[in-house]
């Protein structure tokens, strides 16, 4: 066989060992640029032929690297091992040590335990979910690298998740026509975290719950109601909830977020001035009457409660002491809409002047045994309210002017 050609084929399968698993490792991944390309369709048909490309690769590699070391000088065998060595190098990085399943693996334990025998720290974030008589907490720091749980309360099962490069927290049945579905970590799009299921290998966006393409392209998971907020206030409103324990086999992975649910980036640079809005700006965002609205973070630690109107709900926002806790309630009650205040400590509506507690409950006054109705609202990264929830109104505290309508695009 002419020289020529068997040089060819040997670089012809090397392309086919290399590229097509670095260009999908790179869109899965969050490496620079990646992440901002509309590339999700690509990427996923490109998974199913990366094996296959191999393959290929490996087969017209085979005869030129025989060839090589049987027939061929000193510099052609170092030049073609070399390159066989250099694919091993990229497998190794990009289909074990970062591919995201490998990353952040499943929980090999999970153990819960009461709020007696309880060791997570009480200041601790949670994703609290209640189902029937059961109430359950899962610790974002858990969450966080693991990015999901598979789990059930009571007789519901459930996909607890969690992204933190987007900061979201989303509870799903994992339940699809019917079927009880297993999740795998895919990796990521436009910084948030993609799962698959198991039976349709259709991929999820895990900051809404869509199927993103795929065989159920389009269909949304159901989304179950969780509540944010420190373990401390979960057990003020459910003592006898079970709360997630550790799994001591992830402790050195749980204790680089152990400072994750304290400070945003935006408070950790003293260049920025307090009104400065950047990506990963914290914001509590809702979607009523299908309008999206988020509220700058910093702006509801300052205000403690804001009363405002989404779409045609009237809805309070509220920030607890503890400046983590937050809630989200409707503040028509049967027919009479109030207008809600707050200091340090208390809670309370203008028109009655009756006392609430931060499970929206009125606890003294004219309205006593009343309760609010909450509505589902989420704390995350301003960049990923804005990518999933467009055009989204924002509002910026206040004194600020009008809320802007902002279009991702």
């Amino acid at each position: 066989m002419n020289k020529r050609i068997i040089t060819s084929l040997f670089w012809a399968g090397i392309f086919l060992l290399l590229v097509p698993g670095l260009l999908h490792a790179y869109l899965l991944m969050p490496f620079p640029g990646s992440q901002d390309l509309e590339a999700i369709t690509f990427v996923y048909y490109l998974e199913k032929i990366v094996l296959p490309l191999r393959i290929i690769g490996f087969l017209l590699v085979l005869w030129p690297l025989w060839h090589a070391f049987a027939k061929g000088r000193l510099s052609e065998k170092i030049t073609k091992g070399g390159m066989v060595l250099v694919c091993l190098g990229v497998f190794y990085f990009s289909d074990h040590l970062y591919r995201a399943e490998r990353m952040f693996e499943e929980p090999q334990i999970i153990r819960f335990a009461s709020s007696q025998s309880n060791q997570v720290p009480d200041t601790l974030l949670v994703l609290g979910v209640v189902e029937g008589s059961v109430a359950k907490a899962y610790p974002v720091n858990y969450l966080g690298y693991h990015h999901k749980v598979q789990d059930s309360v009571g007789q519901v099962p459930v996909l607890v998740t969690y992204c933190t490069m987007c900061r979201t927290g989303r509870v799903f049945s994992p339940v699809i026509n019917g079927t009880h579905q297993t999740f795998r970590l895919v990796g990521a799009r436009h910084y948030n975290a993609v799962i698959e299921d198991a039976s349709t290998k259709s991929w999820w966006y895990q900051a809404t719950g869509e199927a993103a393409v795929g065989p159920l392209q389009g269909r949304t998971l159901k989304e179950i109601t969780y509540e944010q907020l420190t373990l401390r206030s979960w057990l003020e409103k459910y003592p006898n909830s079970l709360i997630l324990q550790p799994d001591t086999n992830y402790l050195l992975a749980y204790d680089d977020l152990k400072r994750y649910d304290r400070l945003q980036p935006i408070d950790k640079d003293s260049t920025l001035k307090s009104d400065t809005l950047i990506r990963k700006s914290w914001v509590v965002g809702i979607t009523v009457d299908e309008q999206a609205k988020a509220y700058d973070w910093r702006e509801l630690i300052e205000a403690k409660v804001v009363n405002d109107l989404v779409g045609k709900t009237p809805v309070v926002v509220t920030i607890e002491p503890d400046s983590l806790s937050f809630h989200v309630w409707n503040r028509n009650l049967e027919g009479n809409v109030l207008h809600f205040e707050s200091d340090e400590k208390t809670l309370w509506d203008r028109q009655t002047n009756s006392t609430w507690n931060w499970q929206g409950e009125c606890v003294s006054g004219l309205l006593t045994g009343k309760k609010l109705k909450s509505i589902q609202a989420h704390q995350e990264y301003w960049h990923s309210w804005q990518q999933f929830h467009s055009p989204t109104l924002f509002w910026r505290g206040e004194k600020s002017p009008a809320p802007t309508i902002i279009s991702e695009n």
